[in-house]
């Protein structure tokens, strides 16, 4: 039932894509293809539209496992190194956490966290916990994926994202859309607290406003924009904090 719903779900999309790209005009065909390819890691060395086919053929043959074992490999031999010199490591989530021009990924879900520490037990092996790239999948629960891995969460990015009804997502305010932003900081906190540790976090992604609006900036890295996130996710923490010692 769900490889069939997907198939369908996928069928439509690409009817959808064709029909929206069948509209384009030969210059906005060339700027959505220069924001598909600048996006992708390497892309500051600037890929062709070829040079870009050729890098994802190159990754034809693997599969998420064989993904999944090359990651496991090179953090078992690194893992030694961390721990020696006492350096915590932290895995950003994939972004998005779904496949992304057919090649697979391995760190988009909470069982893609387990098979990871699992395999490489160390607690120098660690994660950065974005909420906008986990939270675009609705069966990933945030709060608990916190609380299950609280241990090892060594970076937090808050950041919110939504989902529409096709399943593509889009940015949105730091304490609306998908995320349940309350139920995360509050998770942190507790961890926090548990841990004796303050984990170093950033406010990530943010409105172009105010005065950065005549800057140029990368997209969704305008100082005030991230700083009016900031100030609202403080709020939400200072009012938890708050709340915990009054119910002590």
């Amino acid at each position: 039932g769900r490889s069939q719903a997907h198939e369908e779900y996928t069928t439509e999309a690409i009817a959808a894509a064709q029909s929206y790209f069948d509209t384009l005009t030969k210059e906005e065909i060339e700027a959505l293809t220069k924001s598909i390819i600048a996006g992708l890691p390497g892309a500051e060395e600037g890929y062709t539209l070829d040079q870009f086919i050729q890098r994802i053929e190159a990754y034809k043959h693997l599969s998420k496992n064989d993904l999944q074992e090359h990651l496991i490999s090179f953090l078992e031999e690194l893992t030694p190194t961390l721990e020696n010199v006492e350096v915590r490591m932290c895995i950003h989530p994939d972004d998005p956490p779904q496949s992304l021009f057919g090649i697979p990924r391995v760190v988009s879900t909470a069982e893609d966290l387990e098979v990871l520490f699992e395999r490489v037990p160390s607690l120098y092996n660690g994660l950065t916990f974005c909420t906008g790239s986990f939270g675009v999948r609705p069966d990933n629960n945030l709060p608990e994926m916190v609380k299950q891995f609280g241990d090892r969460i060594n970076f937090i990015h808050l950041r919110s994202t939504k989902r529409n009804a096709q399943g593509d997502f889009y940015e949105d305010n730091h304490l609306e859309g998908d995320v349940d932003m309350y139920g995360v900081i509050k998770a942190i906190v507790l961890v926090m607290q548990q841990r004796g540790v303050d984990i170093p976090m950033r406010p990530d992604h943010g409105h172009q406003m105010l005065d950065d609006l005549k800057k140029k900036t990368y997209p969704g890295y305008s100082a005030i924009g991230r700083l009016k996130g900031l100030a609202e996710l403080r709020g939400v923490e200072l009012g938890i904090l708050r709340s915990l010692e009054e119910n002590k």
